[in-house]
């Protein structure tokens, strides 16, 4: 259901939205009611992971003593000398 809403701008930030969404081929209302929607959104808790993602897990396997940050540190002291 769509509903009619009434808003008070300044002059100039509606003539820089109309322009915007003339340039991006939307309508006003579509690019407020998107960003409404974004900013009203709940947040999710668990990130989503994506099928490429999911495939690429488990195929890269580390050593028990491997150290991430410490190798990590030595790429990057050898990397700037």
């Amino acid at each position: 259901m769509e509903t009619k809403l009434t808003i008070r701008l300044k002059k100039r930030v509606i003539e820089r939205a109309k322009n915007y969404a003339h340039n991006h081929k939307i309508s006003l209302s579509k690019m407020v009611e998107s960003y409404l929607e974004s900013v009203t959104e709940p947040i999710k808790e668990e990130l989503e992971i994506t099928p490429l993602v999911e495939s690429l897990s488990g195929v890269i396997h580390l050593s028990d003593d491997f150290e991430l940050k410490q190798d990590y540190s030595n790429y990057l002291s050898e990397k700037y000398k």
